[in-house]
């Protein structure tokens, strides 16, 4: 709102909550043509108290009393929140939120994307200081798109994850009373009506709980500086911080019950930027394209933290932690990488690290993709120092809580004739969710671009950790997952929507490679898009970077306008804004031995940020709240009893639901999302909508440990060294496929109809009798029999081979299998 008196002197920013029974009000002060001026009276109004301060001030500011049509306030915009006040070269402006739309709901907190904003230049007219250069400002500024993937939470700290959040909670109470008492003089002041209690009148005690709001991890705020100017003078509440990345949520049907799938993605605002202007660390440890994933897992049927059933695993991406770049300037699509500067006791590397563990715990596991055999030295370079480095720092660490280093060249896998990309991939990601579990520890995964491979790898050790997730809420009797299914494809469609946009950000164009083109699923036109987006990819680093660039250093306020510094456009280079050892010398010096901050080591394997120390503690504000407030009681904020509300507004997220995509519409397949279907079965097709007869041949022929197309070779789908346990569950159909009539040598049934009528034992408590008819009139090609299929000579001589060597009896190797061993050998070990 604002007084219509003329000069306008002041805006009124009003905020309530949703059932507009509770209200505060900001007054910002126009008349000051440079500085900020807001005045918080930290007050709660109440419907009525709200209308009768605005109505007094209508009254003082009309012009004209008695005036028709005339009025001393006007309602200027209408907004969703604020994401901050920045100054350029003028005053002050305001960005506000002005359109959202819901995203995810996590234990009963709605999940806000951005859709539009509005930026108000906050001086009068009369008052205002022009410069010419204020334009150009606000166009960069403006270039930061804030409605292309800025979330936020009315009452879920997006900045920390799911685990952190709810430790939180279980805190010791001695430590939260005691922070309490600190807080004990603010709740006394604080209105009856902030306090009321509907059984107060008839004597009955009231419920008094503590609610508790903590610190956001700044690391992954995006809105943090521009929010910093005001966070001392007004209310908490009207604090609300914004992260960029991906949020996604997708509906898992298992016979009817909901599992909701929730992706995450905080990418880290310190040392933001795009591909090849933002390479590596900078002197505090923070990497280039950083982006924290997280994938929680619920059961929808129980929407309570308290009551329900979560379960979360993080992981994270980030540029390999040197000081290392490529130059631009030579227009090439692979600029030579080269190391900025030498670092021999891994100083860059150890801060990154420290965070990391005091985020995370141990045990760290690093899985770098980038390539170790290259006929030009490019991507190895990489590899020839991280190695030393994560050594280095190793052998002062207790070995129980030592970095794991993991190489992998999986560029060079997939061009080998002999090895499954995935497979391999499955078996690192088995070994890293045993290790880490969902509580301790995390895995980070880098290539050169932390993209396309990077992308993939995190799928795969994210299917196999959504396989250990569904398996811990009981939703399934083993923890494994095919390819194929429902579940993996909902999953896999979650994970390629957040690459694409993790792609966008930092690349310009969207993923090149994608989990079916390591799969060797991917048809012909594929290839074509692939092309598309390289160029895409090339034109966005070359052209159009260097402004974006521009855009997120002006908007997370690394760089800051002044009379006396040179304009933003006039700078040949940001590496010192980032880079702030350059500009001070440093007033300590790390130990290169004892690299860790203090406190860290001693409460390994738990990460140190959910001690429940003191230091932490400092960090919380707890608040004396009756037990059905709305902030603090989650079913009535989201179900409002109490009003009337619609549908629409209620469920209003357009989520996948995989019964709805993903499972056959035909009668009488299997409802399960874990059985494996054919291509053609499924209601969306893993390939896309094929029309050629060559692509439907292709279909067919794709099979649950990817095989390659056919103008291919034929590649291994598993190796020697695969464990007899992974090619049985490869082989299986599924933890509930539909029940097989055996046949005979004669023919005939070896099970009856009433055997097919025992019940379905589901692991969450149903029991189902179903009544199975078949549907086919071929007595020996039903969904119950199949047909023997024919086998030829030849394969016929190659299993009775194998048999005999399994019994001790081997034949003469020829020329093929010696060439065939020689180039396993090549292709695993060397």
């Amino acid at each position: 709102l604002d007084s219509s008196r003329n000069p306008i002197l002041r805006y009124f920013l009003v905020g309530s909550n949703h059932a507009q029974t509770k209200h505060r009000v900001l007054k910002i002060d126009r008349t000051e043509p440079r500085d900020l001026v807001i005045i918080d009276d930290k007050h709660v109004y109440s419907q009525q108290e709200v209308r009768e301060l605005l109505g007094r001030l209508d009254l003082g500011n009309r012009t004209k009393i008695g005036q028709k049509g005339s009025s001393g306030l006007s309602r200027a915009v209408s907004a969703y929140g604020i994401v901050g006040f920045v100054r350029f070269l003028e005053g002050y402006y305001i960005v506000l939120i002005t359109k959202r739309r819901k995203m995810a709901d996590i234990g009963g907190h709605s999940i806000y994307k951005i859709e539009d904003t509005s930026m108000i230049y906050i001086p009068n007219d009369s008052v205002r200081v022009t410069h010419p250069d204020e334009a150009r400002y606000v166009r960069i500024f403006q270039n930061v798109d804030l409605s292309s993937n800025f979330y936020f939470s009315y009452s879920y700290d997006l900045s920390h994850s799911l685990q952190y959040n709810l430790t939180l909670l279980q805190r010791p109470c001695e430590l939260g009373s005691a922070a309490a008492s600190s807080a004990e003089e603010e709740v006394h002041t604080h209105s009856k009506q902030d306090s009321f209690d509907i059984f107060e009148d008839e004597g009955l005690p009231t419920q008094v709980v503590y609610g508790l709001q903590n610190e956001p991890y700044f690391k992954y705020v995006w809105n943090g500086k521009l929010l910093e100017r005001v966070k001392d003078t007004v209310h908490h509440d009207w604090l609300m911080y914004i992260i960029h990345g991906f949020c996604g949520q997708s509906k898992l049907l298992i016979y009817g019950r909901p599992v909701h799938i929730t992706l995450i993605a905080r990418r880290s605002s310190r040392f933001a930027g795009t591909r090849f202007l933002k390479r590596g660390a900078n002197c505090e440890g923070d990497v280039a394209n950083e982006v924290e994933t997280e994938q929680i897992i619920h059961d929808a049927s129980v929407m309570s933290f308290t009551a329900g059933s979560y379960s979360s695993y993080v992981q994270v991406r980030g540029s390999v932690p040197l000081y290392w770049s490529q130059d631009i300037s030579t227009m090439m699509p692979k600029p030579p990488i080269r190391l900025d500067q030498a670092d021999p006791y891994a100083h860059v590397a150890a801060l990154h690290f420290d965070q990391m563990l005091q985020r995370f715990g141990s045990p760290i596991i690093i899985l770098n993709l980038v390539k170790k055999r290259e006929k030009r030295k490019h991507e190895k370079i990489l590899s020839e120092e991280l190695y030393p480095a994560v050594t280095n720092l190793n052998q002062f660490l207790p070995p129980d809580h030592c970095i794991d280093y993991i190489a992998w060249d999986m560029a060079r896998y997939t061009k080998s004739k002999l090895c499954n990309v995935l497979d391999r991939l499955g078996m690192i990601a088995e070994n890293v969710v045993k290790r880490t579990g969902f509580f301790t520890g995390v895995l980070r995964t880098n290539c050169v671009d932390c993209l396309d491979r990077t992308n993939t790898a995190q799928f795969m050790v994210g299917k196999c950790a959504l396989a250990y997730q569904l398996y811990a809420l009981g939703m399934i009797d083993k923890p494994k997952l095919q390819f194929d299914t429902d579940c993996v494809r909902l999953f896999e469609e979650l994970y390629e929507d957040h690459g694409d946009t993790l792609s966008l950000q930092y690349g310009g164009s969207q993923l090149v490679h994608r989990v079916k083109t390591y799969r060797k699923i991917a048809p012909w036109t594929q290839h074509s898009k692939d092309i598309m987006q390289t160029l895409s990819r090339y034109y966005s680093n070359a052209f159009s970077d260097a402004d974006r660039q521009d855009a997120i250093n002006l908007f997370l306020q690394v760089y800051q306008p002044s009379e006396s510094k040179p304009h933003l456009w006039e700078l040949p280079t940001d590496f010192y804004l980032h880079q702030k050892s350059t500009m001070a010398l440093p007033q300590e010096r790390r130990s290169y031995t004892f690299w860790w901050s203090e406190g860290i080591l001693p409460h390994l394997p738990v990460a140190y940020d959910e001690v429940a120390c003191e230091e932490n503690m400092k960090k919380v504000q707890v608040k004396k709240v009756n037990r059905y407030d709305e902030s603090t009681d989650i079913y009535t904020e989201f179900f409002k009893p109490y009003e009337l509300t619609s549908f629409d507004d209620t469920f209003c997220i357009a989520m996948t639901n995989s019964a709805r995509e993903f499972m056959p519409k035909t009668v009488g397949v299997d409802p399960s999302p874990f059985t494996v279907r054919k291509p053609e079965e499924t209601g969306k097709s893993v390939l896309g909508n094929k029309s050629s007869k060559e692509e439907t041949v292709l279909q067919r022929k794709t099979a649950a440990s990817a095989p390659p197309p056919p103008s291919e070779e034929a590649i291994s789908s598993t190796s020697e060294d695969d464990s007899e346990e992974d090619r049985d569950d490869d082989g299986a159909v599924s933890q509930r496929s539909t029940p097989i009539k055996l046949l005979t040598e004669s023919g005939e049934s070896t099970r009856t109809q009433e055997e097919l009528q025992q019940p379905v034992k589901e692991p969450y408590g149903l029991n189902l009798c179903l009544t199975v008819e078949p549907v086919s009139c071929f007595q020996e090609d039903s969904i119950y029999a199949v047909s023997p299929p024919q086998v030829d000579r030849d394969s016929r001589d190659v299993f009775e081979s194998h048999v005999l060597t399994g019994q001790g009896q081997v034949r003469a190797l020829c020329r093929e299998d010696m060439l065939t061993y020689r180039e396993y050998i090549k292709n695993r070990y060397m």
